[in-house]
């Protein structure tokens, strides 16, 4: 007994203006280090920007500013393509870039850290208004400091196929 089978296939394409999150990023250790460098970048930039003005002629200040802003807008940049897109996220994981950001971050945020922290502690002792900021600042530079090379680690491990 046989019998007749007829299969007809249809194709349909639609475009969409919408856009898409990856929400799921941040389910990875690699979303959640961005998210919590960024968040901490933000209260860094809050606490010493608001007393720059005071205290701008301190090299360290203005040099802890400085590495703080540039980090916070290079993570923010990261982690906006990694939400926008999530080729870009599996992608830019598996190359070198993310690997020497992260790793430039920590060198540079552990030394600006390091500087602030002697910096502050060496005026302690002078009638030195911010000290408790610019010594929350100076400490949360350095956990700042244990995520970039966190995130470098996993950045060199994904970029080594480990």
């Amino acid at each position: 007994m046989s019998h007749t089978v007829t299969v007809t296939r249809t194709t349909t394409t639609t475009t969409t203006s919408a856009i898409i999150i990856n929400t799921g990023y941040f389910k990875t250790w690699p979303g959640i280090f961005k998210l919590f460098e960024l968040i901490l970048g933000i209260v860094t930039v809050g606490l010493v920007g608001y007393y720059y003005k005071y205290y701008a002629s301190l090299p360290a200040v203005s040099f802890f500013l400085l590495i703080a802003v540039t980090f916070l807008i290079g993570t923010f940049l990261l982690l906006l393509a990694c939400l926008l897109s999530i080729s870009t996220a599996s992608i830019i994981a598996k190359t070198i870039y993310e690997f020497v950001y992260h790793g430039f971050a920590f060198l540079l945020y552990l030394a600006a850290a390091l500087t602030l922290l002697v910096e502050v502690n060496h005026n302690h002792n002078k009638y030195w208004a911010p000290y408790d900021e610019y010594f929350a600042a100076s400490i949360i530079g350095l956990v700042l400091a244990v995520l970039y090379c966190l995130s470098a680690i996993f950045a060199y491990r994904s970029y080594r196929g480990l």
